[in-house]
């Protein structure tokens, strides 16, 4: 079977992905950009789409060539300047559904969220029951799977940040958060191929959801225990702070990146994500798999314990990087700028100075302000690791004195090249 897979790099389409081609499937994975994750993926074929954009048949017809299933598995959480809620779960997926209806693909395996249909908590709920919605409108053979929170051995979104909160000294506790039955990806994916079987049921929607009802606080609790650790206490977040971390995290959202912790997700988690599993297992024979039954399965490895440890380490580095470039570069063209043209004199760079810090100050700025923006941030972390290096060069030639400064000024860029490394070996986030 040659099956074109949407969203191949994420998270559950890149396992997708994965399991097809084991299968000895052929695969075309729609992704939106060539990066890392997509070299990994092991597809006979690459297309690369920007799901919101192609809102036309024609936009998705010549990649539908010999194609004889789709399993979408495109999403996104919030609306942002990268990223249309809209675009990606109603108009351009309905463009390659009807395209499919065009190019004689009939089956279509369509990955919606559970609990869409019990009301509209946000835009992403609303947009992902459009999109069922006009799936269920076509002349295909089609399948709806509503799954809970999906987790597994990888982790990305909600199912990273379960594990960076285990392991946190203490566990802070959201208000008003619903239970949820997490779901494990490799059922999921067990029940994609499933439905891709020729003679599998079609024109359902089935939702996919793990045997127990969990609140936030028991899931973290289970995988400390699954690191090794001791139990941490939880600590209630008022209304006020969780507030404040959901718009600290629509702010990450505007500059690019996508943290699980942002308004969407808090108006979902009221609601919760729980469902009746029973039609589900019925139908694919699967049962359920707690969380505890599959933890127990493989312990945790050194790397995971890292990466969950590293979990909130990374926002932070990222943020004191930002400020560290942008403060360093308002402090030289103000209070700091004597001291620096002063330094530029005594090295012999007198006609220059001023031009010299000025021109320093705005390097640092924009060095900041890279990094803190998603789509620079990789090349902002390398020009700092240049300019370090340029500041430690140009410093021990003009005023070596420096060197036996108490204070350290050149000592200290090591630490900080350091952490730009650190930075630059965390960037990934799948």
């Amino acid at each position: 079977m040659r099956v074109l897979v949407t969203g191949a790099s994420g998270f559950i389409g890149s396992a997708v992905v994965a399991r097809l081609h084991a299968g000895g499937h052929e695969v075309v994975a729609v992704v939106r950009s060539r990066g890392p994750a997509v070299r990994r993926l092991p597809a006979a074929g690459l297309a690369v789409v920007d799901i919101a954009r192609a809102t036309r048949p024609a936009d998705w017809i010549g990649h539908l060539a010999g194609i004889d299933a789709v399993v979408n598995c495109a999403g996104v959480l919030q609306d942002s300047p990268t990223d249309s809620t809209e675009g990606v779960h109603v108009t351009g997926i309905d463009a390659l559904f009807a395209a499919c209806e065009t190019a004689g693909v009939r089956r279509v395996v369509h990955l919606s969220a559970i609990g869409v249909d019990r009301g509209a908590a946000s835009a992403f709920s609303r947009t992902k029951l459009a999109g069922d919605e006009r799936l269920m409108a076509r002349d295909l053979d089609w399948v709806i799977l509503r799954p809970a929170v999906v987790v597994g051995r990888a982790a990305f979104g909600g199912s990273a940040l379960f594990r960076g909160l285990a392991a946190l000294p203490v566990v802070p506790v959201m208000p008003d958060t619903g239970p949820v039955q997490v779901v494990q990806r490799d059922q999921l994916v067990e029940t994609v191929l499933f439905f891709l079987a020729a003679g599998a049921p079609t024109k359902i929607a089935v939702e996919v959801a793990g045997p127990e009802r969990l609140s936030m606080e028991d899931i973290v609790r289970r995988y400390r225990r699954w690191f090794g650790w001791r139990p941490a206490r939880p600590v209630r977040l008022p209304a006020w702070m969780a507030a404040a971390a959901y718009r600290l995290g629509d702010l990450a959202g505007l500059l690019g990146w996508r943290p699980p912790i942002r308004t969407t997700a808090r108006r979902e988690i009221v609601r919760g994500a729980v469902g009746d599993p029973s039609l589900w297992s019925t139908m694919t024979g699967l049962a359920p798999q707690s969380l505890d039954a599959e933890l127990a399965t493989e312990p945790a490895s050194v790397q995971e314990r890292w990466f969950a440890q590293l979990y909130f380490v990374k926002p932070v580095v990222i943020v004191i990087l930002t400020l560290f470039w942008v403060l360093t570069g308002l402090i030289s063209l103000g209070p700091g700028f004597d001291i620096g043209t002063g330094l530029l004199e005594e090295g012999g760079l007198a006609p220059v100075a001023g031009l010299g810090v000025i021109a320093g100050a705005l390097a640092d700025i924009v060095i900041g302000i890279g990094i803190a923006w998603r789509r620079t941030a990789r090349t902002a972390l390398y020009g700092a690791l240049a300019l370090c290096v340029f500041y430690l060069v140009t410093g021990t030639i003009l005023v070596p004195r420096l060197w036996i400064d108490p204070l350290g000024p050149m000592l200290k860029i090591f630490p900080i090249f350091m952490l730009h490394v650190v930075a630059l070996a965390t960037l990934d986030d799948r």
